[in-house]
């Protein structure tokens, strides 16, 4: 005997919720669960911005300390990519500004990630980046060129021993969101109609 009507759509009310809330509460988990990647597997730590930052440190006048700056990408993405400055003496407690330059070398746009690391890794824990291209997707179209800025506080409770920080990037291709964009579905859709072209046939001698 079947469950009466009123009783199966309690239950299905009921499941509807139930996946309205794990998309609400998955939603809000990425943040926390973006924030403990880059600190504990890249070993960047990360603030909410730059008030925040300034607000728990006090800058120290009297040490100096120099971060020096790498870049690099993967050989699957055609981009040029480097820092605009290779060391900055910096002030604990300070903000601070660098930048990099990428730029696209081939013929359609392409979407990177940066992946971000500190060395000494010990140091990575008093290296607070406010502001960077790291935290979302670039994009870059066909031969476009762009500066990408970094802001970034060395805290003066960094270790006295410590008096050289690098800041290192990689720039990764992100296959998922370039296979997005408009152009290069356009290229992927003639691909597919060419693949589906018979050959024409050779006429006999």
């Amino acid at each position: 005997m079947s469950a009466p009507e009123p009783s199966r759509n309690a239950a299905g009310l009921l499941k509807m919720l139930g996946i309205a809330f794990g998309a609400f509460v998955f939603t809000f988990s990425m943040v926390p669960l973006y924030r403990i990647a880059c600190e504990k597997v890249f070993g960047v730590r990360l603030e909410k911005g730059p008030a925040n930052a300034a607000d728990k440190t006090s800058a120290n006048n009297t040490r100096w300390v120099t971060v020096q700056f790498d870049g690099g990408v993967n050989s699957k993405l055609p981009w040029s990519f480097r820092p605009e400055q290779l060391t900055l003496r910096v002030h604990p407690g300070q903000q601070y500004e660098a930048s990099y330059f990428a730029r696209n070398a081939s013929d359609h746009g392409i979407v990177g990630n940066a992946v971000p690391s500190i060395a000494p890794s010990r140091a990575s824990a008093y290296f607070s980046k406010t502001e960077c291209f790291c935290f979302t997707a670039q994009t870059l179209d066909a031969g476009e060129s762009r500066d990408m800025p970094v802001r970034f506080i060395v805290d003066p409770a960094l270790p006295a021993d410590v008096n050289t920080i690098t800041l290192s990037y990689t720039f990764y291709k992100n296959d998922l969101l370039t296979s997005r964009l408009p152009a290069s579905r356009a290229r992927m859709a003639q691909a597919t109609v060419l693949a589906g072209t018979p050959a024409t046939p050779r006429s006999a001698p």
